[in-house]
């Protein structure tokens, strides 16, 4: 085992520990400290000296010892030294209870006789304050507010020894902010409290007060805005500021009045027309009032006056809207209820009266301003005739024709009720529809129409209107004429009667048909010897038609529905008288003559042709009349002949004809107009070539040919 260490020095720093410094053993390896105290003790094994002990009591005398030790064992304690520990440190109760001043306290400290606090600023400026004392608190003052201080305590003993000691951070509370502000927002009914910021601070409360309404606003920043303020209120205003430590105290009251409340009990009364009174109870707060009346064309007036009424000017027919601000320094009050206020309308202008018929009339008029309604009242005859309606027009009917009126427009609001002063203009109606009584033809187109007058001072116009055109005639008694209306139209016949009053309606239309109108052509043409067509042009108003020829021989007739007839048994070379009928739809009917009609003479007979020595035909027949002259006509494939004899003779050569063909030969009656007549009859004649220039006519009888 090694050798027995000798303790140089055993000493106490700390309450909890004692420090051993020995001199080194050759060999050692490793050292034991042990504290004893008679109660216990305590082992340490260190390296090399110093050497510390801890877990000791604070205040206690202990008996301190070392061994070396190795590898072969420990040595013998060596001698003793009696070592005290220091005192245990206060444990410091610390606060602020100003903002320039810190409480310190703690409880009494074992074996302690005083002791000693120092208090310095943690940034280290200003000087260090200290105080001995032998009682367990004391006060700093003087200090800076919001300012964060170091504080050190240590309890010493009867032999002034030090013990331990203890290290506490605590910030003095803040002072009370200054330089404080408030901004009333008179729109939104809050308030923006605004103020320096204080040294340390590290939140603020503001409050609001008046009477038990209060309220509190928590920042940390250095302005709040307060809402939900009342209006008409006054209301004292106070900062507080915190921070760790506490909180400063609250700055004097600032007083904030808000705006006044919005007027109440408004009355409005148009005291005379074309003035209105506007009145309302004062309130709280308020200084002066300003009267807003806006009208709804857009043009607004006010008011400002410290009193509770105003007047203004007013027009009928308008709708105002009233509205009443309180206002004093703080700015203006809410707004309250707005009011409406609507005059009686105006009476209608530009009034017209149109009358429609003699029992009806339209009244027309601008419309004016603030009319919702309108009423239209006729005055005259046997009663009173109303019409109320939106719109700016009425039509009153049922009037009596040809009566004096006395017509009225009021105008209604549902806001006012009605102007009745609006003046009445006076109207008559228009006269009386005449009656037709009757209608008689007086001459081809002159037809005379009478009707029952009444109607006093009036002018009567008849009218006869059909697709032909419009005729008229016009009289103040009850009739008169229609002249030169066209044939073959369909009329309606009406009549009116007319006065500076206006026009009456029509009377009843009186159907009136005229005569046919008569073919302006006709053109005859005969179709064969017996047989004669006739055409004509349309005859207006004509539905069928009925033609005659006539003659001393007979008469040929023909009705039909067409515009063309054919009429047989005609005698040929005869005279005819020529008449026509044109019957309407409803059997009028007129009698039409024409140019007398004489039909062509009558077709030869007995035609025969002869072969002559010339190398030409001789054509033969039997006149019907010795004064008629002919001609005749042959047609073949080698060319086309004719001949007409003198005058009285009934035959024609015609020379140096080709034989051997087959000719078609017609002898028809020449007329005085120059075309001969078409529907004589043809014969079919074969001239054949025999070698001789004479020769013989052949018969061939069923191909009805004949050759020569």
């Amino acid at each position: 085992a090694p050798d027995i260490p000798v303790i140089d020095r055993a000493y106490s720093k700390l309450s909890n520990s004692i420090t051993v410094e020995w001199r080194a053993v050759l060999g050692a390896t490793n050292y034991m400290l042990t504290a004893e105290d008679g109660d216990s003790f305590i082992e340490t094994t260190v390296k090399n000296s110093p050497g510390t002990v801890t877990g000791l009591k604070p205040a206690t005398l202990y008996r301190i010892t070392v061994r070396s030790i190795n590898s072969g064992g420990k040595s013998q304690p060596s001698p003793f030294r009696k070592v005290k520990t220091v005192l245990a440190a206060p444990i410091l109760s610390v606060h602020s209870p100003s903002c320039d001043s810190i409480a310190v306290s703690w409880k009494a400290v074992h074996m302690a006789a005083g002791f000693s606090v120092s208090l310095m600023r943690s940034d280290g400026l200003g000087r260090m304050l200290k105080q001995n004392t032998t009682n367990t608190s004391l006060i700093f003052t003087n200090l800076d507010p919001g300012t964060l201080y170091t504080i050190k305590a240590y309890a010493w003993n009867a032999n002034g020894m030090p013990g331990d000691d203890f290290t506490y951070n605590q910030r003095t509370s803040p002072d009370a902010p200054v330089d404080v502000k408030v901004a009333f927002n008179s729109g939104a009914l809050r308030a923006v409290v605004s103020w320096m910021p204080t040294e340390g601070a590290l939140t603020y409360s503001v409050t609001v007060f008046s009477g038990l309404l209060k309220l509190k606003c928590n920042t940390s920043s250095a302005s709040c805005v307060v809402p939900s303020l009342q209006c008409g209120s006054e209301y004292y205003v106070s900062v507080t500021a915190y921070n760790d430590a506490g909180s400063s105290e609250s700055t004097d009251a600032v007083s904030l009045k808000t705006v006044p409340c919005a007027p109440v009990n408004i009355s409005i009364e148009e005291d005379e027309p074309g003035h209105l009174l506007v009145s309302w109870s004062s309130v709280s707060l308020g200084h002066y009032y300003v009267v807003f009346v806006k009208s709804d064309d857009g043009l607004e007036v006010h008011c400002n006056t410290s009193y509770t009424q105003c007047h203004f000017q007013s027009d009928c027919g308008f709708t105002y809207f009233i509205s009443v601000f309180a206002y004093n320094k703080a700015g203006q009050s809410p707004l309250g209820d707005v009011f409406n206020y609507t005059t009686a309308p105006c009476c209608p202008s530009d009034f017209r009266v149109v009358f429609m018929s003699s029992d009806t009339v339209r009244v027309t008029w601008a419309p004016v301003r603030g009319a919702d309604l309108y009423e239209t009242r006729a005055a005259g005859g046997s009663g009173v005739v109303l019409c109320r309606d939106t719109a700016t027009a009425c039509t009153l009917s049922a009037l009596q024709c040809s009566t004096p009126y006395n017509i009225t427009v009021y105008s209604f609001s549902e806001a006012r009720g009605s102007n009745t002063s609006c003046a009445p203009q006076h109207v008559a109606t228009a006269p009386c529809s005449p009656e037709i009584k009757n209608i008689s033809k007086e001459g081809l187109s002159v037809i005379s129409v009478q009707w029952q007058p009444n109607n006093e001072e009036a002018t009567y116009v008849v009218t006869a209107r059909g697709e032909a055109g419009l005729w008229h005639c016009t009289s103040t008694r009850n009739s008169c004429t229609l002249m030169d209306l066209p044939c073959g139209s369909a009329f309606s016949v009406s009549a009116i009667a007319r006065s500076p009053a206006g026009q009456s309606l029509p009377s009843y239309s009186i159907p009136l048909e005229t005569a046919p109108c008569c073919p302006n052509d006709l053109i005859l043409a005969q179709v064969t010897q017996s047989v004669t067509n006739i055409s004509w042009s349309v005859g207006r108003g004509a539905q069928t038609y009925v033609t005659t020829l006539e003659s001393p021989k007979g008469q040929a007739k023909c009705h039909t529905l067409q515009t063309y007839c054919l009429l047989g048994c005609i005698t040929c070379g005869t005279n005819y008288t020529v008449s026509l009928r044109a019957i309407s739809e409803t059997g009028l009917t007129s009698s039409c003559t024409y140019q007398g009609y004489s039909s062509s003479s009558c077709c030869p007979s007995g035609v025969k042709l002869y072969r002559l020595s010339n190398n030409g035909i001789r054509v033969f027949w039997r006149a019907s009349d010795e004064t008629i002259n002919y001609n005749a006509d042959l047609r073949g494939s080698k060319g086309n002949f004719s001949c007409t004899p003198s005058s009285g003779l009934s035959h024609c050569d015609i020379t140096k004809i080709p034989c051997g063909d087959v000719y078609t030969v017609v002898v028809a009656p020449v007329t005085d107009k120059g075309p001969k007549v078409t529907f004589c009859p043809k014969k079919i004649y074969s001239v054949t070539c025999s070698g001789s220039s004479v020769g013989m006519v052949i018969s061939r009888g069923k191909s009805n040919v004949k050759h020569i």
